[in-house]
């Protein structure tokens, strides 16, 4: 597999946390660095952990990582966005925009998005990468950094201009991308 694959790939597996980290930016009144920083700091670990999580265990494990990770990610984005729909409807307003960045949100998040990276690891074991496995899970990493770090600026700029159903609509876009990850399992989609 060559360095183009591996970054198509990359930018293929970047996609889920791309739409999460538009969900987080539409819920930002003004963008803050240090919280753009750490999504896409997140999204590009794990994306980068869990391929290399993958290779390690190798093709022996393929069978029940592909069987459960769908479920997982599933259930995980429909808890986390259930949770931003009722924070929608919240009468309360916070003073600070960006009080539910949490750790345990981003780090749930960047797993849930993840996981379809683990069965990718798996399938870098069974096959000859023309490069080093660390090279290849360090460029899907940046290339997943690159793109949620863009994701947080495009979804401020509509929940600028939307604010009033950023987070419902962020809610329902986690809901879906989870829902979609199910319905692919199955052959569906």
């Amino acid at each position: 597999m060559s360095l183009t694959e591996v970054f198509l790939i990359g930018i293929g597996l970047s996609m889920d946390a791309f739409a999460v980290a538009i969900c987080k930016g539409l819920a930002m009144q003004k963008v803050n660095y240090k919280h753009t920083v750490l999504i896409a700091a997140y999204f590009g670990i794990f994306q980068a952990l869990m391929p290399t999580i993958g290779w390690i265990l190798g093709s022996q494990f393929a069978r029940y990582v592909t069987a459960f990770a769908p479920w997982i990610a599933f259930v995980l984005l429909a808890l986390i966005g259930g949770n931003m729909i009722r924070e929608s409807f919240s009468e309360e307003d916070e003073e600070d925009d960006n009080a539910d960045l949490s750790h345990k949100e981003l780090f749930l998040l960047a797993i849930a998005t993840s996981i379809d990276a683990l069965a990718v690891g798996v399938s870098f074991s069974m096959i000859e990468l023309a490069m080093s496995i660390w090279v290849a899970v360090i460029l899907i990493g940046c290339t997943t950094f690159v793109i949620s770090f863009a994701g947080v600026f495009i979804g401020n700029i509509f929940g600028a201009r939307y604010k009033s159903r950023a987070e419902l609509t962020g809610g329902v876009i986690l809901i879906l991308i989870g829902l979609k990850i199910l319905l692919e399992h199955f052959g569906i989609l």
